[in-house]
């Protein structure tokens, strides 16, 4: 299984192909291979410690978002201020995620995934004690973009410290961590906030992300294989500009920017959503509607098995088409046809999402870790965005403006696909291929 079969991140592909560079026999098991493996001396520390990382980064990351409705109680600001609190997260993250892959080159995988740790915990307990919504705000943006080192240096890591055959496992590994830190979060969060506020809610993020921290800096072993280069700007600038020019991974990184736009829009307000008639739901239950996110694991683990039997753009089609069932469906006034509407939303965005990611990977042909950096700076991008016109269009038409954003965003996807159907068969018959082709 590849790791866009899991819905793992996009620098996967990135860091695999650099494995082979340093050892003669990429696929070999001998006991001449230096790093590790299962069994072997330090993967188990390894592994734990990635997973840790990843269940602190995306526990702090999204630590707010089941907590707008308080937020905005206690703070006296709308929905759609409120929502900043996790559009600049994400935007922070977005932002930063290529500088900090630049360097992990330069000063070490383990050196930046430990200052970005200690930085966004220490932020993490200030968070608890912003007097305003722009302080909040501030922080939280700050939080984000010290995360941003984690997702740039962790698969560079494990691409150079664990043999091949036991990569995409170990990478599976740090994916677990992520998914269970942003559902986690959102549920310790949602019950924590009923009975103490929303203060001492993202307190106990902070303080469980600080366990989290030390314990990776204790455990993770010290990199053997890694070797320092320069951070050469002009390098980097040419590169990013190679992958922009390209209009195969444009459209790639719009197709995932647009599936996130609804994931993060529906997220950030289905809070206010089910708080108000004719649900009027307790925070707790609000916090534990994340576990749906479960569904989401299931949906990017088979999108491997969709991809062989329908192709990429089938794939996509079928994604999108799933999206926007659910959105459609949670417009309904009863709650477990919003639940169905929701695992819906949430399978399709994953399988959306992870049959884009793997497509960044085949289509780069150099570069690939900032390839797949752009590719992780457009997915937040788009979490921003959802995040925040959701909240707005929430604000002026209640649930069904959100719905109509998502859909929008949709209909994009499935332009793009279209678009990329039609370049392809215009390829088959020797034109050349449109700005808009997407890979089969």
């Amino acid at each position: 299984m590849t790791p866009a079969d899991t819905g793992a991140s996009p620098v996967v592909d990135a860091t695999s192909t650099a494995v082979s560079v340093s050892v003669s026999d990429p696929d070999s098991g001998s006991d001449s291979d230096s790093r590790m493996a299962p069994g072997g001396p330090g993967y188990r520390r390894m592994s734990l410690a990635l997973f840790l990382a990843g269940v602190a980064t995306f526990a702090l990351l999204y630590s707010t978002q089941a907590l707008l409705p308080l937020i905005s109680g206690d703070m006296g600001v709308t929905a759609s201020d409120a929502s900043w609190t996790v559009a600049a997260a994400t935007g922070g993250l977005a932002v930063f995620v290529l500088p900090m892959s630049a360097l992990s080159e330069r000063f070490g995988r383990r050196t930046v995934m430990t200052a970005s740790l200690a930085v966004a915990v220490t932020v993490g307990l200030l968070v608890p004690f912003a007097p305003s919504l722009p302080a909040l705000v501030a922080l939280r943006a700050v939080q984000g973009a010290a995360l941003a080192g984690l997702p740039a240096s962790a698969t560079a890591y494990l691409a150079e410290e664990v043999r091949p055959r036991a990569l995409v496992t170990a990478i599976g590994l740090f994916v677990a961590g992520n998914s269970v830190g942003g559902m986690s979060g959102r549920v310790i969060t949602g019950w924590v906030a009923q009975e103490w506020g929303w203060r001492i809610a993202v307190g106990v993020i902070g303080l469980l992300a600080v366990a989290c921290a030390v314990a990776f800096r204790l455990l993770l072993p010290a990199p053997r294989h890694f070797t320092p280069g320069s951070l050469r700007p002009r390098v980097l600038v040419r590169t990013v500009r190679d992958h922009l020019a390209n209009p195969l991974l444009r459209r790639l990184y719009a197709i995932g920017a647009l599936f996130m736009t609804v994931f993060g829009g529906v997220y950030t307000v289905i809070g206010y959503r089910l708080t108000e008639a004719p649900f009027s739901l307790s925070q707790g239950l609000i916090g534990s509607i994340f576990l749906v996110y479960l569904v989401g694991t299931v949906s990017s683990a088979t999108a491997g098995r969709l991809v062989g039997r329908l192709g990429r753009r089938g794939a996509l089609y079928l994604g999108g088409g799933t999206t926007a069932a659910g959105l459609l469906l949670s417009l309904a006034p009863s709650l477990p046809l919003v639940l169905l509407g929701l695992v819906l939303i949430t399978a399709g965005f994953f399988a959306g999402h992870a049959v884009a990611s793997s497509a960044v990977g085949k289509t780069a042909q150099h570069g690939r870790a900032q390839a797949a950096a752009l590719y992780q700076s457009a997915y937040y991008v788009g979490s921003s965005a959802g995040s925040t016109v959701g909240a707005v269009a929430f604000h002026s038409g209640g649930w069904a403006g959100t719905v109509g954003v998502g859909v929008l965003a949709v209909l994009g996807v499935v332009a793009i696909t279209v678009s990329g159907s039609l370049a392809a068969r215009r390829q088959a018959a020797g034109s050349p291929v449109g700005a808009l082709g997407v890979p089969r």
